[in-house]
This record gives structure tokens, sequence and C-alpha cells, in this order.
């Protein structure tokens, strides 16, 4: 079992080598996951940086004591990959963003699509953008990565399309689509941009938009996936032939 991650804004020992982990990432090391010394842990501030360390102790029920090493820095990957998600019923947006987080998509761009049930407006919609962004960062901690992806603010579709236009390889998922994603051409660097679309599917109008972007239609297989996990299934077609899990 790889070493459990918790999250700090910074790495400072005051020049003892030992770091005091507290708060909340403190009270979940000390009385939830009941770390003991000499068990290993890692820190990072979830943009890259991290360290790792050796418990070397516990002050009361929230202060983890931790013998830290170096800091170092994980460059990010390339080709870089951001999936524009279209808002799906309920909890499922969560469950979207928890699973592409695991995969290790780099950006999520929620998006409100014409035909999306959901809509985010007013107090509802910043909640559920602070839901999803609080989930990515669970997840990141959960499958051990260092640097979590970007939860963006909820995108137009003329937001969207700009995004299209400035990719390197842009793609919509679409059930009409001849052309399979696993056979797609993708650029060795740059940025891939995916779209999902929602519950009801892409609107004519918004497909020609995005076309007019730059961005080709593509089909994962026979079947047709729901919103919420159709993202997190392309992510690891695109990821397995960029290389990036080799």
């Amino acid at each position: 079992m790889t070493a459990p991650v918790f999250v700090v804004d910074r790495f400072d020992t005051h020049g003892t080598g030992r770091y005091v982990l507290d708060g909340p990432e403190g009270r979940h090391a000390v009385a939830v996951k009941r770390l003991l010394a000499g068990e290993e842990v890692v820190l990072t501030d979830g943009a890259g940086r991290w360290a790792a360390g050796e418990v070397d102790g516990t002050e009361g029920k929230d202060r983890l004591i931790v013998r830290l090493g170096e800091v170092v820095e994980e460059p990010a990957q390339t080709p870089r990959l951001t999936v524009v998600q279209a808002l799906p019923k309920g909890d499922r947006g969560e469950l979207a963003v928890e699973t592409m987080t695991e995969v290790g998509v780099d950006a999520i761009v929620p998006w409100s699509a014409s035909r999306c049930i959901t809509q985010w407006k007013g107090e509802r919609g910043a909640k559920s953008l602070a839901k999803w962004r609080a989930t990515a960062r669970e997840a990141g901690k959960q499958s051990r990565r260092v640097r979590f992806p970007d939860v963006a603010d909820a995108a137009t579709t003329k937001g969207v399309a700009s995004l299209l236009a400035e990719a390197e390889f842009a793609a919509v998922l679409h059930e009409s689509a001849t052309e399979p994603l696993a056979s797609a051409e993708l650029p060795a660097s740059g940025e891939i941009v995916l779209v999902v679309g929602p519950e009801g599917g892409i609107s004519p109008d918004e497909l020609e938009l995005f076309a007019q972007a730059g961005a080709q239609p593509y089909r994962l297989g026979r079947s047709v996936l729901r919103t919420s996990t159709a993202g997190t299934a392309a992510t690891a077609v695109l990821l397995s032939r960029t290389g990036r899990w080799s």
C-alpha cells in the first residue's frame, strides 16, 4: 500500500526538520487513519509540490508530527487533458469528477449545455461548484496524486468553443460519430480537450459551433454510456494512448 496523501499549504519546518500536520488533515491522520510512529506519509499542495515523510508521533487528537524529507516538484504531464463535462442530474456530477480524477484527468470544465436538466444558478450553482472541487481534492488524495485536477467555473457553450479552438486535439463524444476515439491521431504535447454531453444529448446548434471551432465527433463503442461515466471511459482511452500510462 502506498503512503497516504495529505494536503498542506506550506512545507515550513522552521529549521527543525519536523512538520506539524494539524487542522482537518491532522485530525483525519490521527483520529481516522490512526497513523503511528514509523509510518510513511506524503504531504502535497495539490499543485505538484510534495514531500515524503515519516510519522514521528502525535499530539492530542489532531496533530501529527512528521519528519519531513526534501520538497520536490512533479512536472505537469503532457499532453494535458481537459474534459468538458455537461452538468448531470443529482450527484452524478460528483461521481464523474471522482472517477475522472482517479483515472488522471488534468482539468474539468462544468458545462451548462442547452439540454442539461440541471442548471447552476446563484447560490445553488456556487455550492455545486464547491462540491465538484472538494470531490476532486479528495479523489486526488485517494488516488495518491500530488497534482490535482483544476475544476473551472461553469462554462457557456461559447466558452467551450473557445477552449476547443485553442486545443491541439479537440473532440466531442457523440453516438452518431463513425470514427472511434481509440483510433484518433493524438498529439504528443499540448492540450487535448474532450466534450461530454448531457443526458439529453448535444444539440445540433452546439455540435455545429464546436465543429466550427475544430472539434471532431468520436464514439467510444457500440453502447451509449451515461454522461457521468463517458468522460471517465474516454479519459482512460486517451491516456493509455498518449503514453502517460506507460
